[in-house]
């Protein structure tokens, strides 16, 4: 575990820079980290986080298929929205786990 300092706030991340506590998160943090990998949020991403947030505290398995069932967008857009990685990098920005089925 490490400690970074991101939007003036220190958080717990893991060594792939997950959050270790979710509830540490707010929308200036999951911006800078998406900022650290070029990528600039709006409100379709922030959708997208908070559905992830819902359903992880919910207990629910997170999929890139379920995210496309969600309504907010579909899978192609998840990619266009997370180009490299769409439930890997969401899930990070979100300040949830990484899901099991992301390698």
């Amino acid at each position: 575990m490490a400690q970074k300092t991101i939007a003036g706030k220190t958080i717990e991340v893991n060594d792939e820079g997950y959050m270790v506590d979710p509830s540490q998160w707010n929308r200036e943090i999951a911006a800078e980290m998406a900022k650290e990998d070029g990528i600039e949020l709006t409100e379709k991403h922030y959708e997208v986080l908070e559905f992830l947030r819902e359903s992880s505290a919910k207990g629910e398995t997170l999929t890139i298929r379920k995210v496309g069932k969600s309504g907010i967008t579909d899978i192609k857009g998840l990619y266009q929205l997370f180009p490299g990685g769409p439930l890997k990098l969401s899930s990070k920005y979100a300040g949830i786990q990484k899901p099991a089925s992301c390698v």
